[in-house]
């Protein structure tokens, strides 16, 4: 299947995988409006070489944990959880594979006796975990204390198993350690909400995005961002186009267009051509196409298609071009 230059070696962990890759566990409203029942946090276990764990110690609870934080409201919480890093610690991230939820109940949560006491303490919470690693300097040495976080400290795993004060912590812990190793990320993208063919008289090609598209292209902005994207690959259409012209327009980074995506030019082998093109890289990659188009490209792939809604994304980490994660993110 390939077109030539790189051979294959994309090998999912399951072949269907992606197809019964979930979607985070809140549903879209919740993440979207806040739900009154329960309360959304996103934080990264971060690493650097030498299995050290970066954690961060609260004056408010005398306790070491992961930097975290609850969403804003309307906050995707992948951008969520990198912002958290940066806010607690200085350090920018990008993310790599998600980590189970943390969910328990704010009465049940177990903050240190006589530490004040959260005014929604009969809700319950759920925490979006990644791994991640920081983009750029990572030092922590100068960090500033403040009232929310006065510590911050690279340690070693097994160090940081003793140090975290809550066992789901420690728990988390132990799952991101098996997933501690560096990795890209290549992202299928279906084009953001576009005018309708029977309203389009103009070639089809050309049909642009309408505005609930164009705010939907404007929000994957910060969930690019957030997987640590830097070259961005679209079909020729219009709509696929105007889809990551934000991001490109945002970022710099070049937006390369394909007509081998395009639902008018696409075959077999200029897909295996940009299978090869992706898979022969090493930066983390987007991919933006058509959804006629993302079954044959997920096979190309070694995927089973999950079915993408409009403006959708499947996050696929790689490592050494085999899967080592899957998640599915749709912006609001």
């Amino acid at each position: 299947m390939s077109g030539g230059g790189v051979r294959l070696a994309f090998v999912p962990a399951s072949p269907a995988r992606a197809a019964r890759a979930p979607r985070p566990v809140a549903s879209a409203t919740d993440l979207a409006t806040g739900s009154p029942q329960d309360v959304l946090a996103a934080g990264v276990v971060v690493f650097r070489p030498g299995r050290r764990v970066l954690l961060v110690h609260r004056p408010k609870y005398d306790d070491w944990s992961f930097p975290k934080g609850k969403l804003d409201r309307g906050e995707h919480h992948t951008v969520a959880a990198v912002r958290e890093v940066a806010e607690e610690t200085g350090l920018h991230v990008r993310l790599g594979p998600a980590l189970a939820a943390q969910r328990y109940s704010l009465g049940g949560h177990p903050e240190r006796a006589g530490a004040p006491r959260d005014p929604g303490a009969q809700r319950s919470k759920t925490v979006f975990y990644w791994t991640g690693r920081a983009v750029g300097d990572d030092d922590v040495s100068d960090y500033r204390p403040n009232a929310e976080v006065d510590a911050v400290e690279w340690v070693d795993a097994e160090e940081a198993a003793e140090r975290l004060t809550y066992p789901h912590d420690r728990t988390t812990l132990t799952e991101a350690l098996k997933r501690r190793r560096k990795t890209r990320a290549v992202i299928l993208l279906r084009h953001a909400k576009a005018r309708s063919r029977r309203a389009w008289r103009q070639d089809d090609r050309e049909r642009p995005l309408l505005k609930p598209g164009q705010l939907q292209a404007e929000r994957l902005v910060p969930l690019l961002a957030a997987y640590g994207v830097t070259r961005v690959i679209s079909s020729s259409s219009t709509r696929c186009v105007q889809t990551v012209e934000p991001f490109s327009a945002t970022t710099g980074w070049e937006l390369e267009q394909r007509r081998r995506l395009s639902e008018e030019d696409v075959s077999s082998k200029g897909l295996a051509r940009v299978v090869d093109e992706v898979l022969g890289d090493t930066r983390s990659t987007v991919v933006c196409t058509h959804r006629p188009v993302l079954p044959a490209l997920c096979d190309a792939l070694g995927l089973e298609h999950p079915g993408l809604e409009l403006g959708e994304m499947l996050v696929v980490h790689l490592r050494k071009n085999k899967v080592a994660g899957i998640e599915r993110h749709l912006p609001r």
